[in-house]
């Protein structure tokens, strides 16, 4: 096998399947340029301009244009270099993005239009801000949109951002705010939880509230001062993860939150952690995950291979989207109001049925299963204000415009305890830092 034509070949092949049915395909190269890494990619799109048309592609590219503090300059030699780099492997970028601290002077656009060979209208400043989602509203007020339809030759209505502007305002003032606890075990790259963050900041913004998010590690929940600990929040959240690690802690926050009636979201782990801690404290069943407990004697969660009448799954993953039924009669219904959703699922344990009758005698109630009724996707405490766990990830189907129902509720849900209950000291011992 050769670099070129057959890994090339195949990166263009992924591009096409990608934009068979679409009108543009954004296709991100990361890492830098002259990493080895990147090379075969940056080849695969060279090749594709020659293939489909210098009028059908465009090339962006991202760069850095420092400010150096001592003398007071912006410095272009980056942005240059990087450049060169391209124009060597047969890349001549259509638009440089320059990101930067503060909107480049016109000396400085002059000089990079120069020595980089492009239009001094498509060096575009892409300054820093205080949100991600002022983005848009920066490189719109350069110009970007109207540049890439004009390269493009692509026609379209005149730009109106009033949705989105509308959606900047409410993360500059939001009317209240809440504190999220987020109880998990990969705290410390707060990345690996990226998703799940901007969700709920989603969420948020749909209720007018300010997201608030401590990230507590699980391990540190294991003593006797673990309700100290969650106390001052308003909800508490566990997310998806795998192995054992940290699986006490979360229970315990599980625990803390039932029995407090304090809003809790499961989500994948989470969900599985919920019906493992109901199952241990309240139908008294020494129950585990075989994951965590192979030998356990009550293995309310199992691995997918396991399942009665499941074969040839193809891996042992359930990943994508499948679709969920509701109860009508449910949180979960009221929330979507709708019986039939679809979710994106990533995990490789599931609900046991066979203690589907013991957990529900007890008050659990399994309000969403797939169309078969092989997989439980949604348990719910119909006793507790807001207790929801879900078996798929939500967090992947949220958009800042167009939030994803069950953070929207979870956000409210906790909004409301928090008008219900005293302002609360939210300092905290425990590794905990604040998800801006």
């Amino acid at each position: 096998m050769q670099v070129i034509p057959h890994i090339t070949d195949e990166i263009k092949s992924a591009i096409k399947r990608v934009g068979a049915d679409v009108d543009v395909v954004i296709v991100e190269i990361g890492g830098t340029v002259g990493d080895i890494e990147s090379q075969p990619f940056l080849e695969a799109i060279r090749q594709m301009r020659n293939e489909a048309g210098k009028e059908n592609t465009l090339f962006v590219h991202l760069t850095l244009v420092p400010y150096i503090e001592t003398s007071h300059e912006l410095k272009s030699k980056p942005t240059q270099h990087s450049v060169r780099e391209l124009l060597a492997i047969g890349i001549q970028p259509d638009i440089v993005l320059c990101r930067t601290d503060r909107f480049l002077p016109k000396d400085i656009r002059a000089k990079i239009s120069l020595f980089c060979n492009v239009p001094e209208a498509a060096v575009i400043t892409a300054k820093d801000v205080k949100s991600i989602y002022e983005v848009p509203l920066v490189l719109s007020q350069e110009g970007l949109d109207e540049i890439v339809l004009k390269c493009l030759n692509l026609t379209s209505r005149p730009r109106d951002l009033t949705a989105w502007l509308e959606l900047v305002d409410k993360i500059h003032h939001p009317l209240d705010e809440v504190t999220v606890a987020i109880v998990g075990k990969y705290v410390e790259y707060e990345d690996a939880y990226k998703s799940l963050h901007e969700a709920l900041v989603h969420g948020g913004l749909a209720n007018r509230a300010r997201v608030n998010i401590r990230w507590i590690e699980s391990e540190c929940l294991l003593d006797d001062n673990y309700a100290d600990r969650l106390s001052p929040y308003d909800a508490v959240l566990v997310p998806g993860g795998f192995g054992k690690r940290g699986i006490d802690g979360m229970i315990r926050a599980i625990r803390w939150a039932r029995e407090n009636n304090v809003p809790y979201f499961g989500i994948c782990l989470g969900m599985q952690c919920a019906v493992i801690e109901y199952a241990r404290n309240v139908c008294s069943l020494d129950a585990d995950s075989s994951e965590f407990n192979p030998a356990t004697s009550h293995r309310v969660i199992y691995k997918l291979r396991e399942l009665l009448g499941v074969e040839d799954m193809g891996g042992t993953m359930r990943l994508g989207a499948y679709p969920c039924n509701l109860e009508p009669d449910s949180l979960a219904f009221r929330i979507y109001g709708q019986r039939e959703i679809s979710e994106r699922h990533r995990h490789r344990y599931e609900f046991n049925r066979e203690y589907e009758e013991t957990l529900t005698s007890y008050g659990m109630k399994i309000c969403g299963n797939s169309p078969d009724r092989n997989f439980v996707e949604i348990v719910e405490l119909p006793e507790h204000p807001w207790f929801l766990g879900c078996q798929f990830h939500p967090e992947f189907k949220s958009k800042p415009l167009s939030p994803h129902p069950l953070f929207t509720s979870f956000i409210a849900a906790a909004y409301a305890y928090k008008q219900q209950h005293a302002p609360k000291n939210t300092t905290a011992d425990c590794r905990l830092r604040v998800a801006d």
